[in-house]
């Protein structure tokens, strides 16, 4: 009977094996994985709110929305009162909300998106270039920028639909910015600080780089990265890739041309970084479908493969920032 036991024993170990060779291996340390950040500006068109949010669930990814508020509010209603520094009032260079209905889908799909775990940023209110802004230029945007949303609602005309969570998430949960046209002054970090924003993504820099850090506060920077024929860079951004390809006109007949050479283009980036450093690939878009909606399709196809990985991560600006801290501090302890 021992004999028979072992024999049993041994018999159910061998069988067990293949099992054991194949055990679920433990999640990779958040420290360790490859970081993406998706930013949107403008988030504005309801179509494309309505098609990022279902891209994040599809994929498991995390985006950042640095809104425009001028999106928050009509002309006729808001929009006549709002008045950008150097500029009169009434004026935007992104134009206001057409409706009230508009505005009414905008921020239910805000609020569908904070509700996700997306992160929902500034990107001030008229698109205009604040390269000679002073720090009280720059607060004036951001205070009509918070009374915008907090008014949101109310300027869709369905105040008592507003969420319990509005106010607090209008007051609290801004946190980031990225400047129109990517353009600085002397007076933007001061009243960043000033406002309480954690972190800025305005900057450019000339490959994927780190967060550098200015008087406490994280800025990031899209990258310049290789693209085309020439491998010749250019800035991590849809706008970028359509001037390049087609002059900033609209040219839908060679649309799938250039979402394969900009699918090509993350691809590559992301696998310099993946490969190597694992330095954070940021990559910037709008809320508007250039070249017949090219580089969206491509965006898809890239987020589609990369973010399933287990050792890595599509995530916010605002999620990227605690990960970024722990991977640093595991840098540290490695020496």
């Amino acid at each position: 009977m021992p004999r028979l036991y072992a024999a049993t024993g041994l018999a159910f170990a061998l069988a067990l094996s293949p099992a054991l060779a194949h055990a679920v291996e433990p999640p990779v340390p958040v420290e360790s994985k490859q970081l993406v950040i998706i930013s949107f500006d403008g988030a504005h068109d309801n179509k494309l709110w309505e098609k990022s949010l279902e891209m994040g669930r599809r994929t498991g990814a995390h985006f950042t929305y640095f809104l425009s508020c001028t999106f928050l509010m009509t002309r006729a209603e808001g929009g006549k009162a709002y008045q950008a520094p150097g500029h009169k009032a009434g004026r935007s260079n992104v134009g206001f909300a057409q409706s009230r209905e508009e505005i009414q889908a905008r921020v239910r799909h805000i609020w569908q998106a904070h509700q996700a775990g997306h992160d929902i940023g500034s990107h001030a209110c008229g698109h205009f270039d604040g390269k000679g802004w002073s720090a009280a230029d720059w607060k004036q945007e951001f205070t009509a920028f918070d009374a915008a949303l907090v008014n949101a609602w109310n300027a869709g005309g369905i105040a008592s639909e507003q969420p319990d969570g509005w106010a607090d998430f209008a007051a609290h949960d801004i946190k980031g910015f990225r400047a129109p046209y990517l353009s600085l002054s002397d007076g933007l970090l001061p009243a960043l600080k000033q406002d309480g924003f954690t972190y800025d993504a305005s900057l450019v820099t000339k490959g994927p780089g780190w967060p550098s850090e200015a008087d406490g506060l994280p800025r990031f920077g899209l990258p310049l990265i290789p693209e085309g024929p020439q491998q010749r860079r250019v800035i991590g951004m849809d706008y970028n890739l359509f001037v390049r390809h087609s002059m900033g006109i609209e040219n839908r007949k060679d649309s799938a041309t250039f979402e394969e050479r900009a699918l090509d283009a993350y691809r590559k980036a992301f696998r310099t970084e993946y490969d190597g450093n694992r330095i954070p690939l940021q990559l910037g878009f709008h809320f508007v479908e250039m070249n017949g909606g090219a580089y969206w399709r491509a965006l898809d196809r890239f987020l589609t493969e990369t973010c399933g990985k287990p050792d890595v991560a599509c995530v916010s600006y605002a999620q990227a920032l605690p990960i970024i801290a722990k991977q640093k501090k595991a840098d540290r302890s490695a020496f």
